[in-house]
């Protein structure tokens, strides 16, 4: 029985944890791509101007410099809107009040010298809100909660008026009275404490950072970092970034030994498109979840390599100086840029060395699967059952080419009649995504089957999709994965369309497509042939 209440009680704070990353990182996966766009922008102005092409009096600069600092600067509205939309409010506002703590009239109290004002004889503590994170993040939960109730208790027909003014009027004083202030003391709080343990030890905290971002990243769990990064630009630099860099550098390194030491084209293919944007722009998606997943030992590989880099970055105090993704395009966001470019170029090439030398694949691996002959020829074969109910439909003509090529594996797609996925063998959920949108399982004979729910729905954020097993648990053929809702997924304009791979194909002599037109759930739908 208390085996039973602990373990609920897990269940329900791993809940309460991964609904609030699912907060934080909807309300700034949005805005990633500007934000990386405007951190680009303000490297190059920097590089510009460090060669002297550009003068800081400039007109010049000041245009690039305002189209690079403006998303930043206004960050507050921008997350204003964004998490008002993931928690359900009015977007605009929760934008306007981001856009308060901004106002001029507000602001300027600040530039005139007053350290104080008040809001009805209560005393107010001023303080700059631009480019805060937290703040914002406080003001708007309250208000998501404060507009649900409005929306229970006010008339419907004055609801379009009525609610905002309510909102502006409670929401606005509490976020600089109380909310603001809170949110800036708990930024600057953790911003203290980080460089306090780079102080006392910088190698450490930079190897533990490198080694584990990672890890982070995969999880998701990185959607808790990003915003304390964010936040500690406020007051000129953030060490959190300059240390954890070496981690994606260190999982390109990986792609480049996976890319000299491989002979499979296919893998090659994969390798090299998850290359290029991860140079270009720091974005590791396909390498972390198209190599380090499907050949576990690299993980080893970009954890050692990631902690050399990060340690040397810590030691050396490197800081990130203008948000944005660590690749080589970003380079001059980051300070001193000597010591930022010897640890993250560490980092890449032992990553690339460890998986040149040693291997990405698992030379113990083998694949206990059922034998038959043909001739004198010895053939081993596994049958994978179909996880859905639906159209057969071929890999080919499936929208992603990730997936029509075969880059992520051989496989199918089914177009599914019923929102349920089940277990096509026996064997362990090696891979759960935090969006739930996909889901890997590994069976018992060695088979590595993707099963990826629809086109682009990571986008929703787990919204619709319910998951019935958790990474690590041991599942039957046929036991129940994941459930999603049809009707709401297709109202939000995203196709169902589901590829069924085989992310490890290249270990296998074929796989062959059982079924052409349509098909039922624990029907024979693959037979892998070695």
């Amino acid at each position: 029985m208390n085996d039973q209440l602990t373990a609920k009680k897990e269940e329900e704070t791993e809940s309460v944890i991964n609904k609030i990353l699912d907060v934080i990182g909807g309300s700034f996966s949005p805005i990633l791509g500007v934000l990386a766009g405007s951190g680009l922008l303000s490297a190059l102005l920097a590089v510009l101007t460090m060669l002297g092409w550009v003068s800081t009096k400039s007109g010049t600069y000041a245009i690039l410099s305002a189209a690079g600092h403006a998303v930043f600067y206004f960050l507050p509205v921008f997350l204003g809107i964004t998490l008002s939309i993931k928690l359900g409010a009015n977007a605009y506002v929760g934008g306007t009040i981001g856009a308060a703590l901004l106002e001029p009239h507000f602001s300027d109290l600040m530039a005139k010298g007053v350290a104080k004002t008040d809001f009805i004889g209560i005393p107010v503590l001023l303080m700059s809100y631009s480019s805060t994170v937290f703040p914002i993040f406080i003001a708007v939960s309250i208000y998501a909660g404060l507009d649900k109730f409005l929306k229970k208790v006010i008339y419907k027909d004055i609801q379009m008026f009525f609610n905002p003014l309510i909102s502006l009027v409670l929401i606005v004083p509490l976020t600089v009275l109380i909310f603001g202030p809170i949110g800036l003391y708990v930024g600057d709080g953790i911003r203290v404490g980080i460089e306090f343990l780079s102080s006392k030890s910088g190698l450490l905290t930079g190897a533990v950072l490198g080694a584990v971002w990672t890890f982070l990243t995969l999880l998701g769990l990185h959607w808790a970092v990003i915003p304390i990064a964010i936040a500690n630009l406020a007051s000129g630099h953030d060490p959190i970034i300059g240390m954890a860099a070496a981690a994606p550098f260190a999982q390109i390194g990986v792609a480049f030994g996976v890319l000299f030491k491989t002979k499979d084209k296919d893998l090659r293919t994969l390798v090299g498109s998850g290359i290029v944007p991860g140079v270009l722009a720091g974005t590791t998606e396909i390498i972390n979840y198209g190599i380090l997943l499907r050949y576990k030992k690299t993980m080893i590989y970009v954890a050692v390599a990631g902690a050399v880099g990060g340690a040397f970055n810590g030691a050396l105090g490197v800081k990130m100086t203008v948000f944005s993704l660590p690749s080589f395009l970003s380079i001059p966001a980051f300070s001193p840029m000597g010591y930022y470019l010897i640890g993250t170029m560490t980092a890449l090439m032992l990553g690339c060395m460890l998986t040149y030398v040693l291997g990405y694949e698992d030379k113990n691996k083998k694949p206990s699967m059922e034998k038959y002959n043909i001739g004198l020829i010895s053939v081993r074969k596994e049958i994978i059952t179909s996880p859905l109910s639906g159209e057969i439909i071929p890999l080919i003509k499936f929208s992603d080419p990730l997936f029509a090529s075969e880059t992520v594996g051989k496989g199918i797609t089914i177009e599914p009649d019923k929102g349920e996925v089940y277990s096509p063998v026996d064997g362990v959920v090696t891979t759960l995504f935090p969006t739930k949108h996909a889901i890997g399982v590994t069976s018992e004979g060695g088979a590595e089957i993707l099963i990826f729910i629809g086109l682009n729905t990571m986008k929703l954020n787990g919204e619709y999709i319910t998951s019935h097993v958790r990474q690590g648990d041991k599942v039957q053929q046929g036991d129940l994965l994941l459930e999603f809702d049809m009707e709401e997924i297709k109202g939000a304009g995203y196709s169902l369309t589901t590829p069924v791979v085989i992310t490890n194909s290249n270990q296998y002599h074929d796989v062959k497509i059982l079924k052409n037109e349509t098909i039922k759930v624990k029907e024979d739908l693959l037979t892998l042939i070695v």
